[in-house]
């Protein structure tokens, strides 16, 4: 079994020769993505959480589908409005 620093050792190598692979245009994309996954604890977290695994019911497609309905009728609520309700706008 390997531990757990060789296995960090062989993640890094792997993204160092990567690295050296990609384009000056791809290589500024990663830096920019290596400085968000480094700076912001909340974006590290989404990028790893595990995939949703809920099943997705019916009744939950039947009041989807109802809500988008009411939306196109223009029964939704404006986007000003829930601004205005918390205070985000006067």
């Amino acid at each position: 079994m390997e531990s757990a620093m060789a296995i960090e050792s062989e993640q890094q190598q792997q993204l160092l020769d990567l690295a050296q692979r990609l384009s000056p245009e791809q290589l500024d994309s990663a830096l920019r993505y290596i400085r968000l996954l480094l700076l912001d604890p909340v974006w590290l977290s989404i990028l790893t959480a595990p995939p949703d695994d809920e099943p997705y019911t019916e009744e939950q497609q039947r009041r989807d589908a109802e809500a988008i309905a009411a939306i196109e009728r223009g029964e939704g609520i404006r986007h000003e409005d829930v601004l205005r309700e918390f205070g985000l706008r006067e």
